[in-house]
């Protein structure tokens, strides 16, 4: 059982991770672009994003942050959200960095699938180390819950040793903590590959109580045996829930662990679930058809509202449904942050449609 403090005057929620800049031509390829809209991003910063815009908690995020316009530009729209930054910063040497990344991503259409690639070269998050921070004064008023991520931790040998120390320091406050493992083959490719994957996300998971993932994280992040499940579809959970045990046994700290189902029919059709395992009972959420504009940040929008319904004392099923359904409305949004209200989030979760509200 997750043991989750009172709401009082302090941060409920604080998120560690990198903040980029996302560089978006919309429909039209890259190839053929003239025209780009810039959306601040980083799947940490998103989810306290989130929980500040839509749901109303007073949320932190501790980051890098380059002295320089572009960085300018990312501080601009993390205060513009509402959320409290605390910042390493550094000094731009005018030519090669440190930067803020670049994350370069078109939506796609129908049958054409979106492109994302990435320019992370010397990238101001992945020079963060332990000791940056200082975790007692950010946790001085109070912290109900830390969140941290697998694209952090995969920047470089030292951002690892960042997401520990902020997690000790959590749990010392007395804060839940929660790991979005976010396996990415590529980075860990550059990053020392998967057995250096798996033995570095093992030790950070030894200090998390929640983790967002599904069967293929926690197989190839976590090196968990998945069971020979035959599963129905994209949408059946049996994969997943068959893992659980692997979970329970090998990982006894962790409490809950929850992802999203997706299956994707075309680019703008996806038929979309979620599910939820917490003290040893299994959630699902319903099923919906969504009809996307813009899929980047819907694992992040599902989170979020999973972490707004455990923190407001929702019981486990409730909270998965505004999960679920903050994750859906994001999708229909440009950018990768929300623009969902708690009541469109509340009606949805309780069954809500499309219809005009008048």
């Amino acid at each position: 059982m997750l043991d989750i403090k009172p709401s009082g005057s302090g941060l409920d929620f604080v998120s560690l991770g990198a903040l980029v800049n996302r560089l978006d031509p919309g429909r039209i390829p890259f190839r053929k672009a003239n025209q780009l809209a810039i959306h601040v991003s980083g799947g940490e910063f998103n989810c306290s994003a989130n929980l500040s815009d839509c749901f109303q908690l007073n949320t932190g995020v501790a980051t890098a942050m380059v002295n320089n316009p572009l960085g300018d530009l990312i501080n601009e729209r993390v205060r513009a959200m509402g959320v409290t930054p605390f910042y390493k910063r550094f000094e731009h040497d005018g030519v090669r960095g440190p930067n803020m990344a670049t994350v370069y991503s078109d939506q796609g259409c129908g049958v054409r699938a979106p492109v994302v690639f990435y320019n992370r070269s010397n990238e101001a998050a992945g020079e963060l180390q332990a000791g940056d921070f200082n975790w007692d004064e950010i946790f001085a008023g109070g912290c109900r819950w830390f969140h941290s991520g697998g694209i952090f931790a995969a920047l470089s040998s030292t951002t690892p040793g960042v997401i520990i120390e902020g997690m000790k320091a959590a749990k010392k406050a007395g804060a839940i903590t929660s790991f979005d493992l976010n396996y990415r083959a590529k980075l860990w490719a550059i990053s020392g590959g998967l057995d250096k994957a798996q033995e570095t996300l093992r030790s950070i998971v030894e200090h998390c109580d929640v983790l967002v993932g599904n069967e293929e994280d926690l197989q190839k992040g976590l090196g968990l045996k998945g069971q020979d499940v035959e599963k129905a579809g994209k949408l059946d959970p049996s994969a997943f829930f068959g893992m659980m045990e692997g979970v329970a046994k090998d990982l006894p700290n962790v409490k809950a662990v929850a992802t999203t189902l997706r299956e994707v029919v075309h680019t703008n059709k996806h038929n979309w679930s979620a599910v939820l395992w917490m003290d040893g009972k299994t959630y699902q959420a319903p099923e919906t058809e969504l009809h996307v504009l813009d899929r980047v940040g819907g694992g992040d929008g599902f989170a979020s509202g999973l972490i707004y319904g455990l923190l407001g004392g929702r019981d486990p099923q409730e909270a998965l449904n505004l999960g679920w359904a903050h994750g859906a409305l994001l999708t229909t949004y440009p950018g990768d942050t929300t623009m969902a209200s708690i009541s469109e989030v509340e009606a949805f979760a309780a069954g809500g449609s499309a219809r005009i509200q008048r």
